[in-house]
């Protein structure tokens, strides 16, 4: 995917004219600069004092290391909280110029679809960046005079740029809620689903921050910025300003809704065999175009399993193992492994790590379900791994306990991380005169159809041959010597 492909046709004296105009809009309403400017400056002397309080309560016990603890975690909040009260600017971009009935002359001007997004985001993004910077400048200043604390270079690089890619994707997300909305009220209705994920995130980079894995940072700070050009990419190629005109507000019509749904669902068949053939089996055709990503996921998992057994290893006790294999099957009969129940156990286990991934695909383009089901293959290559460490061998480890059933498990999990993968990131497809609803249920409807139809299928197999067929293979893996 070229630049010019994501930003087609983008004239930057246009975009730059607009971004003027939108300034110059926004700090002409003094209810909105004002209440910006002066939660802006109280969030940061709060956050001083606070810090101040907790470096004089720990330095009574001789502690002072912990309050220091808290102090990058506080910069980042400061930056971050202006972010979350300048977003009514960015929600209110577009459906705002409709009710204030100033948007047709927009989009009379010869900008582009492209250049007028792009304005409106960069506009939108500008007043969070100022009173951030203008937040993190204040925090500083009474933090040092307060406590002498002063961050390092390294770290005051990392809160920059989680800064601004918190601020980036927050706002394009908000642009684009408001170019697919009827009114601000309903545009700030949905600013939910863009703060609770984004709060949610602080708080994991909190933890990295508590325990002082700055290095993991620049991690998450990769992630971030790749959601972050994610929601522009989604924003250009939604963004239509033909609709913003034709949008009325849509009635809620459950009777509408409920055949949308099941059509989504049953693609129109009446009976079990065209049901695959008109909408299982084409729909897994489409989620085979992701099969690329999610393969290498996968591969980048079983890797990740790999560095952390050199960098983790457990001292692993084997003199207790029967090397014959007997004790190892009687034990798994007195657990109930091999019995149907034990069958099912492993299967609703699969079946509730297929469906943890997929909602966590849904609030994340895709990204978070990759990772989920990155765990079992880094999870077998740790332990094939810490095989090999201990003098065993690993490739007869894996044939014995893994092979059997991952021939049917593995292949699931591919299928359904491609389904969950275009589920996910349906919003960066093309609309093609389809609304943002009818891609979301579109894509909804083809991982249903795959995970129904193939999937748990294929999951239920699976779990089977792993309750019956794979203790007989370790128990022969082990007679021959896996350690």
């Amino acid at each position: 995917m070229t630049l010019a492909a994501v930003m087609p046709r983008v004239r930057w004296s246009r975009v730059f004219t607009l971004v003027g105009r939108e300034l110059r809009d926004q700090f002409r309403d003094w209810r909105v600069v004002i209440p910006v400017v002066i939660l802006t400056g109280i969030f940061p002397l709060l956050m001083n004092y606070a810090a101040q309080t907790a470096m004089d309560f720990v330095s009574r016990y001789g502690a002072p290391i912990i309050a220091e603890q808290l102090f990058p975690f506080m910069l980042m909040i400061v930056g971050f909280f202006p972010t979350t009260v300048s977003l009514v600017i960015a929600l209110e971009s577009f459906v705002g110029e409709k009710e204030r009935f100033s948007l047709e002359p927009l989009l009379s001007t010869p900008l582009s679809d492209a250049e007028l997004f792009l304005g409106k985001a960069l506009a939108s993004t500008a007043t969070p960046l100022a009173s951030a910077a203008l937040g993190i400048l204040v925090y500083l200043t009474g933090l040092y005079l307060a406590v002498g604390w002063l961050p390092s270079a390294a770290l005051m690089l990392q809160i920059i740029v989680l800064t601004l890619a918190h601020a980036v994707g927050m706002v394009s997300a908000a642009v684009v809620i408001s170019a697919q909305t009827n009114s601000v009220r309903a545009a700030n209705l949905l600013a939910s689903f863009i703060i609770i994920p984004a709060a949610l995130l602080v708080q994991a980079e909190s933890l990295l921050m508590f325990w002082r894995r700055y290095d993991a940072l620049w991690w998450v700070i990769l992630g971030i910025g790749l959601l972050a050009f994610l929601f522009v990419r989604i924003g250009l190629r939604q963004f239509q300003r033909e609709e913003l005109l034709e949008r009325e507000v849509e009635e809620l019509r459950l009777d509408r809704l409920r055949r949308n749904v099941w059509l989504a669902l049953t693609a129109g068949a009446r009976n079990p065999i065209e049901w695959y053939r008109q909408g299982v089996f084409p729909a897994a055709r489409r989620a085979m175009s992701a099969g690329p990503w999610v393969a290498a996921a996968l591969i980048m998992g079983a890797i990740i399993g790999l560095v952390m057994a050199s960098r983790l290893p457990l001292r692993l006790d084997l003199g207790t193992i029967d090397p014959g294999g007997a004790a190892l099957l009687s034990g798994l009969r007195d657990q109930g492994l091999l019995s149907p129940s034990g069958a099912m156990y492993i299967f609703f286990h699969n079946l509730r790590t297929v469906v943890l991934a997929s909602l966590l695909g849904v609030f994340s383009l895709g990204v978070l379900s990759l990772i989920v089901l990155m765990a079992p293959l880094g999870i077998i290559a740790y332990a094939a791994a810490l095989v090999g460490q201990v003098g065993g061998m690993p490739w007869l480890f894996i044939g014995g306990f893994v092979v059997p059933h991952a021939v049917i498990e593995i292949p699931a999990l591919w299928l359904a991380g491609c389904s969950m993968l275009r589920w996910g990131s349906c919003l960066l497809a093309r609309p093609d005169g389809r609304t943002i609803g009818g891609l979301w249920l579109e894509s909804m409807g083809d991982w249903v159809r795959v995970t129904v139809g193939l999937v748990l299928p294929l999951l239920l197999a699976a779990a089977w041959v792993e309750s019956y067929l794979t203790p007989y293979a370790a128990a022969w893996a082990l007679a021959a010597g896996a350690w």
